[in-house]
């Protein structure tokens, strides 16, 4: 009997790559949306902005620029500075990989926060400390406090005064 042409074992071996990459993917998006079988809950608007790129309301926090995130998820603050704040090295598409600032409170408002190794990796110096207010600009404009230009992977976020504000007060709590 003859197979048919569909059975070879590159269409095999496709097969069972894209069942298994949607399987992943499946487990992981579920495993973020769901613990103990229920929504996670957030202790304040902020939380939930910083962890689901959405406010109180239901509504999605939208963004221009910044990088594509893998699989296709949603953009998320702590998809690239973690649930921590601390940031780190992110492995992005298999073979690139960027660094995301530690945005802990402390760390963004101490006078010269950036350690010489980070100023050494980066293309502009140090900066004078973030305020509330320069934080805002740096996330919905990408403006440090010395006026530049933030690092082109740093999405600009768009949402309202009341959200942004309620965003950095959470970020405030991060250590």
């Amino acid at each position: 009997m003859r197979k048919p042409k569909f059975c070879t074992p590159l269409a095999v071996m496709i097969v069972v790559l894209v069942l298994g990459g949607a399987s992943l993917l499946s487990a992981c998006s579920f495993s973020a949306r769901v613990v103990g079988g229920s929504r996670p809950s957030f202790g304040s608007n902020g939380e939930r902005i910083y962890f689901r790129a959405e406010s109180s309301s239901g509504q999605p926090i939208r963004y221009s620029g910044g990088v594509t995130m893998m699989m296709q998820r949603r953009n998320t603050c702590a998809n690239c500075h973690g649930a921590d704040g601390k940031g780190g090295r992110l492995t992005i598409m298999m073979m690139s990989s960027l660094k995301s600032p530690d945005i802990t409170w402390h760390n963004l408002t101490e006078a010269g926060h950036e350690d010489e190794q980070q100023q050494e990796e980066e293309e502009h110096e140090g900066h004078p400390p973030y305020t509330e207010e320069t934080l805002k600009i740096a996330i919905t404009q990408g403006i440090n406090p010395a006026g530049e230009r933030l690092d082109e992977e740093m999405p600009r976020w768009r949402m309202s005064e009341s959200d942004l504000s309620d965003l950095v007060e959470f970020i405030k709590t991060l250590e």
